[in-house]
């Protein structure tokens, strides 16, 4: 970071750091509790043409050597090496005027982002470059031409552009998506707290985990960031709605067909529940969510409560609660001196606009229940700093516009009454679409109303009671596993959602063809493919191997094995059902199942019928097969009853090896068919397979 006025916060562009020789565009940023110059900010001179060149050459071909599952170690790797060195990112984070506390929602939230996503991408993704979307399709009678949907990654540049509110977050909760879809990465950070991003750039360079060209970093303006992009690239933008439209209108979103999503304004609401009454737990753990909302980074998260809606009888209830909280818990301050609980906006320019949007508000009918434009803020100097008191208003009429239009980015909260629950879905829904609303009820009935109501109003929908409140991770705070997003104000867009924002940054495409050449683009065996069969006949007399003998060196797509026939006894039916318990009456009663339209008569259990396809097509000795951890996609087709045969056949379907073990899955089509060659259930097996046999 750059401490003295006359250094340049560098860029980092092409493989390295860069700075403006001689610049004539600067821009000063402060300390925000002080006042004080910190940075100095300019692209000056900044070639971003080549920069995104540069990404889409070096960065996809470095990206494009490594599997999924490589590229999501490697998230796990600069995730152990930020961890190890976070207290430096928390050392320069005071300077936006968060505390401690606010990084850990920062700094932590950002590195725990890039975990979950290794770990997501290790179990639920293929060790591979394509991701298989959805079941194959049928396109002929006779399974020579099928089609599906395939993920591959884009062959552009994800650009990032981000709000000031959270630098290392805001960042990393983008990047590690695109860097497991495989996609290099442009980040332009917000200019008032880009130099914490620098920070935590400057520390991924340094670790020598990143592959080539896969990050750059530009520090300062990139007004024509948008004109050198096309369709190959992907922009994800964080900030105001007003900025997000002027993007959306870019003539290369409209014509270009860059790939554009919008995370912007969003008045998001906390709706206390009319049977949280001041007397439940969930009226306590309402007050306690909406102070954490409206003090939590000064009130400067996308995600904090602006509105308050709760029971009319219940509006003075709430009001003095949580003003009574605030007035015990906040001590405003340089977040860097002891005792401090909340510290300043992020520039004395955001600490004017909080001030406008108060006034605003309380013009337009709002009354002031603590704080406002004028309070003081206790030891805190606001002229010199850009602190703001915590701020609650209180209106006589609900419907106030500007209580659903007009947001004061900082600790400020408006507090409003319904009469039930339809005018409470209507008050929510007034914000115009937004990304977060908490819904604080015990009752089921009144939670189910409240999500068909407002669910399409929202990104997503918190519910807290009595069985949570201890446990949530709170109305403000996104999930890396749940998407993050909301239609309407909010942007319209969506990130994070486990793999789905994976998938943000590659193209779906639909394949169709034969058998063979599905197999060969997708690495996954589809029914009617070559396959190298061997039967128990062959295996016993030496001339075929096993597909069970095989380790994961030896073992290949389309090894299959298919056993003979084995014919059902009615007394195999009876004997499981006895030893089961399982005496349902399709198995037991001939004259009930014969009555049945599904059944010829008592059949055998589709369970037995799996059983003995294990048995039938299992090799017994100790060998690369560890374990059969599971069965998916299991479906039965035609009824088997006593004097009917099955056999299966077991086709290596999937081999995904794990990066960082001594084995991996293999994923084995199964099918069963009777005497009369109709298929009687499909299922896939799942198997942890070693990578060498015998162990090394």
């Amino acid at each position: 970071m750059a401490t003295q006025t006359q250094t340049i916060l560098p860029s980092y562009i092409q493989g390295q750091w860069w700075t403006p020789e001689n610049p004539q565009n600067v821009a000063e940023v402060m300390d925000a509790s002080t006042g004080e110059t910190v940075a100095r900010v300019s692209t000056d001179g900044l070639d971003i043409s080549a920069a995104i060149e540069f990404g889409r050459t070096v960065g996809q071909t470095s990206l494009g050597e490594y599997t999924i599952h490589e590229r999501a170690l490697k998230l796990k790797e600069i995730a152990q090496y930020l961890t190890e060195h976070k207290q430096a990112l928390y050392d320069v984070s005071y300077l936006t005027g968060g505390t401690l506390k606010d990084h850990f929602f920062d700094v932590d939230g950002g590195i725990g982002t890039l975990f979950t996503f290794s770990s997501k991408g290790r179990r639920e993704l293929p060790n591979a470059n394509v991701i298989v979307d959805g079941t194959v399709e049928q396109l002929s009678k006779d399974g020579s031409f099928l089609g599906e949907h395939l993920y591959s990654r884009m062959p552009g540049v994800a650009v990032q552009i981000n709000a000031f509110n959270f630098p290392v977050w805001g960042f990393l909760e983008k990047f590690a998506p695109s860097f497991l879809a495989g996609m290099p990465t442009i980040v332009k950070p917000a200019t008032p707290t880009g130099y914490v991003t620098e920070a935590c750039v400057r520390l991924m360079v340094d670790s020598g985990i990143l592959p080539e060209g896969s990050l750059q970093l530009i520090s300062g303006s990139a007004r024509d960031l948008l004109d050198h992009l096309d369709y190959r690239d992907h922009v994800a933008f964080t900030g105001s709605a007003g900025t997000a439209q002027t993007l959306r209108n870019h003539d290369k979103v409209i014509n270009g067909g860059i790939r554009f999503t919008a995370e912007t304004d969003s008045l998001n609401a906390a709706i206390l529940g009319p049977d949280a009454t001041p007397d439940t737990p969930e009226f306590d753990a309402f007050v306690k969510a909406v102070f954490v909302e409206i003090t939590s980074k000064a009130g400067q998260k996308c995600t904090a409560i602006r509105r308050v809606i709760v029971p009319q009888d219940r509006v003075e209830d709430v009001v003095s609660a949580v003003a009574e909280r605030v007035q015990q818990r906040v001590v405003i301050g340089d977040p860097r001196a002891e005792g401090v609980t909340m510290g300043a906006l992020a520039s004395k320019e955001q600490q004017s606009e909080v001030r406008k949007a108060v006034e605003r508000l309380v013009g337009a009918g709002g009354t002031v229940r603590l704080g406002g434009p004028d309070a003081s803020t206790g030891d805190a100097d606001a002229s010199a700093g850009a602190f703001f008191p915590v701020t609650i208003l209180s209106f006589d009429d609900p419907l106030t516009p500007e209580v659903h239009f007009v947001e004061a980015f900082g600790p400020v909260t408006s507090v409003i009454g319904y009469t039930d629950i339809e005018d409470a879905v209507r008050l929510a829904a007034l914000g115009g679409g937004s990304l977060v609303a908490t819904v604080c009820t015990n009752d089921g009935p009144t939670a189910a109303r409240f999500a068909a109501g407002i669910s399409a109003h929202h990104g997503r929908l918190h519910y807290l009671n009595r069985q949570d409140a201890k446990t949530s991770t709170g109305h403000g705070s996104p999930m890396p596993h749940l998407i993050h997003g909301g239609p309407g104000r909010a942007g319209g867009g969506e990130e994070l959602g486990g793999v789905r924002g994976v998938k943000h940054y590659m193209q779906r495409t639909a394949i169709q063809g034969p058998p063979d050449i599905l197999t060969a683009i997708t690495g996954v065996w589809h029914r009617g493919a070559a396959a190298e069969t061997v039967t128990r006949e062959s295996v016993e007399n030496g001339t075929g191997v096993h597909p069970f003998r095989k380790s994961l060196e030896d073992l290949r797509i389309g090894d299959q094995f298919a056993s003979e026939l084995r014919t059902v006894t009615l007394e195999d039916i009876g004997d499981f059902a006895g030893k089961t318990g399982d005496t349902f009456y399709a198995h037991t009663d001939e004259e009930a199942a014969t009555a049945n339209p599904f059944f010829p008569r008592r059949v055998a259990h589709g369970y037995l019928l799996v059983s003995w396809a294990a048995g039938l097509f299992v090799d017994p000795a100790p060998g690369p097969v560890l374990a059969n951890y599971g069965l998916e996609n299991l479906r039965f087709i035609t009824p088997v009853t006593y004097d009917d045969a099955i056999r299966v056949t077991l086709t290596a379907k999937q081999i995904t090896p794990r990066v960082t073990d001594e084995y991996g899955e293999v994923c084995w089509d199964a099918i069963l068919h009777n005497q009369n060659d109709e298929i009687v259930a499909t299922y896939d097996v799942l198997t942890l397979v070693a990578k060498t046999w015998p162990p090394a």
